[in-house]
């Protein structure tokens, strides 16, 4: 019984640790195009969630995996250079909540974000952000003003 007990221990404790090796290999991976995002500021949880990859939340929810509540100040200093604030206090939160890593928790929202239509969506050929379900408005291009100068008359 107590062998079979450190056995299932040693075995569990291999895997959190693979779960961290690969995460955070895939984390410095995603770095760069991660910064490329053009996400707003004023962007909500979901909204933001709508715009990331599927690729980000799956390392994160390894990282969460694999480190438990020691995975929140590597999550907000992995966020935080990646330049999700948005995304940095929710997963900080849900980091520090104890025995809540084995629920793939930013997974799940992503996938909600995008089957249940969550958040605003992005418009890129306007460039801007709408209310879902809301049809983009077109607006004519701006034209500079028409001077008209009635002081220059030619002698």
């Amino acid at each position: 019984m107590n062998e079979s007990f450190w056995q299932i221990l040693t075995t569990v404790g291999m895997v959190m640790g693979v779960c961290v090796i690969i995460a955070l290999i895939g984390l410095l991976a995603l770095v760069r195009s991660i910064r490329r995002l053009r996400i707003p500021p004023s962007a909500d949880f979901f909204t933001t969630m709508r715009y990331i990859p599927l690729p980000l939340v799956i390392l994160l929810d390894l990282l969460d995996f694999g480190l438990d509540i020691f995975s929140a100040p590597i999550i907000w200093i992995v966020l935080d250079r990646m330049g999700l604030p948005n995304l940095r206090n929710k997963a900080t939160i849900e980091a520090l909540i104890p025995f809540t890593n084995v629920i793939p928790t930013f997974t799940v929202s992503w996938f909600a974000a995008r089957l249940l239509n969550l958040g605003d969506s992005y418009w890129p050929d306007e460039g801007y952000w709408a209310e879902p379900g809301r049809q983009p408005q077109r607006a004519l291009p701006r034209r500079g003003p028409t001077i008209i100068d009635m002081d220059d008359r030619r002698r």
